[in-house]
């Protein structure tokens, strides 16, 4: 079986991707970082595609004839955090490109192939931030809003398929989703005492779910820290 991860080079991607294949999945792991995706190869055998997910046209080119049974959609990008009326123009466009944008891309390239076979399994990493306002999260918010209603739609288009479709709905996770926002200082006090998931405990729920007889479809898991109010 075969699984393709975007964002696979660290935090909840590269989680994701290590559990695939420990799991028995051929594994394809697309990120910027090719370093990482070097060191992947080497400590875990997963095929590293050094790619940015917004260059449709590269994607697709590197992507043929790769049939994968699972599909994750995870790859995206934490915006400046500010206050909308000042966002920067370029931040905002990114995050929409990058976000919302490059999965509908992916998920186009990859979807009719799981329709045709009869199988597959499609899954988003979502955000409670596409379920709840934040403030000075705007953007970022709306574009994981429409990730969150593109899967529940997307979902009834498959089912007649035998194609599920899962949006993971993570609340704090210990990534680097927050590296280029806080300082080390912030992070470290946000991480304390066991207040976020590690990136770990999604990839082990992702791989319980996949684990479920095929009639089961979890359209939405969420999961966040147990003191995580919102």
């Amino acid at each position: 079986m075969e699984a393709l991860v975007t964002g696979g080079t660290s935090g909840i991607g590269r989680a994701l991707a290590i559990g695939l294949v420990e799991a028995g999945y051929r594994v394809t792991a697309i990120g910027r970082q090719k370093a990482e995706l070097e060191a992947l190869q080497k400590s875990h055998g997963i095929n590293g595609l050094a790619l940015d997910v917004t260059d449709h046209a590269a994607m697709a080119k590197a992507l043929a004839g790769l049939e994968p049974d699972v599909l994750v959609n995870n790859a995206g990008i934490m915006p400046p955090l500010t206050h909308f009326c000042d966002m920067d123009v370029a931040d905002m466009d990114r995050a929409v490109s990058v976000n919302l944008t490059s999965v509908l891309h992916m998920t186009r390239l990859i979807a009719p192939i799981m329709r045709a076979r009869g199988k597959g399994h499609i899954f988003f990493t979502g955000s409670t931030a596409g379920h709840a306002p934040f403030p000075n999260l705007a953007a970022y918010c709306a574009t994981k809003a429409a990730v969150g209603a593109f899967a529940q739609a997307l979902r009834l288009d498959m089912a007649p398929h035998g194609v599920r479709v899962t949006e993971i709905v993570a609340g704090r996770v210990e990534t680097g989703l927050y590296k280029d926002i806080f300082s080390a200082e912030a992070r470290a006090a946000m991480y304390a005492n066991h207040s976020a998931v590690q990136p770990e405990d999604v990839a082990a729920m992702l791989l319980a779910v996949l684990k479920l007889p095929a009639y089961v479809d979890v359209s939405r898991f969420d999961i966040l820290p147990t003191h995580q109010a919102t």
